[in-house]
């Protein structure tokens, strides 16, 4: 047999095609593709750890338990209030807030959410923010006039026992990251906008004048008490 009839196929290890292991490329990427598989579940398994608290009745599996650390508070500092609080009004708003992305569907990116805020506004009357001229009391000590400031609204304090979000959408880059994020300026966006709309509901709502008249009522009452016969109040630039 010449050179040239030499079979050119070199038998290999057992279990290995002819040729010296040219397969271990194709190997080696299966193996590649099992580690990553392996990863992805992990950190799957990681992210359903975090957030199986959303599921009812399996919160508790990895044994979750909540604990406050938080140090005692510190106080700041005090000041002295004059304010008399003459009225306070409850006021409930439902806050529909969407944020769209330009170029992008809702479905990819995007947000609309339906919260339920429910908060109070207190009026008040500043009775330390009046002059000596604005009170008046003749000789007897049996009538005084008054002057006070107007009555003013207070900032809308919202009530987390009475607000709740009724329904979120969110488009798919929002979900995956809320699975690294709680998203903290979402939740305070909505907090705002229900504020503001129920401190505007209650410019509207008569709160002043309610509050005006009950500072009325409750001098005279206590002026009556100290002998006083008339006690008339009235509200404007408190006696300047």
């Amino acid at each position: 047999m010449t050179s040239t009839d030499l079979p050119t196929d070199v038998p290999g290890k057992p279990g290995e095609p002819a040729g010296g292991g040219h397969d271990k490329g194709p190997r080696r990427t299966r193996r590649w593709g099992r580690a990553a598989a392996l990863c992805a579940v992990a950190v799957a398994l990681l992210l359903l750890g975090t957030r199986l608290s959303l599921l009812p009745g399996l919160g508790d599996i990895f044994g979750e338990k909540t604990q406050d650390r938080s140090g005692p508070a510190v106080l700041k500092s005090i000041r002295d209030m004059s304010r008399y609080e003459a009225a306070a009004g409850n006021f409930q708003v439902v806050v529909d807030l969407e944020k769209d992305t330009k170029f992008l569907p809702d479905a990819i990116r995007g947000s609309r959410t339906l919260y339920v805020g429910a908060g109070t506004v207190g009026a008040s009357v500043d009775l330390g923010d009046v002059t000596d001229g604005g009170v008046v009391v003749n000789k007897d000590r049996t009538t005084a006039e008054l002057r006070l400031p107007h009555a003013v609204l207070g900032k809308a304090a919202l009530d987390p026992d009475r607000s709740y979000a009724v329904s979120k959408q969110r488009g798919l880059f929002d979900r995956i990251g809320d699975f690294f994020s709680d998203n903290p300026g979402s939740e305070q966006a909505v907090n705002k906008l229900a504020a503001q709309h129920i401190g505007e509901a209650a410019k509207e709502s008569g709160l002043t004048r309610r509050a005006e008249k009950n500072t009325t009522a409750m001098l005279q009452g206590l002026l009556g008490s100290l002998g006083f016969k008339e006690v008339t109040v009235h509200y404007g630039d408190a006696g300047r």
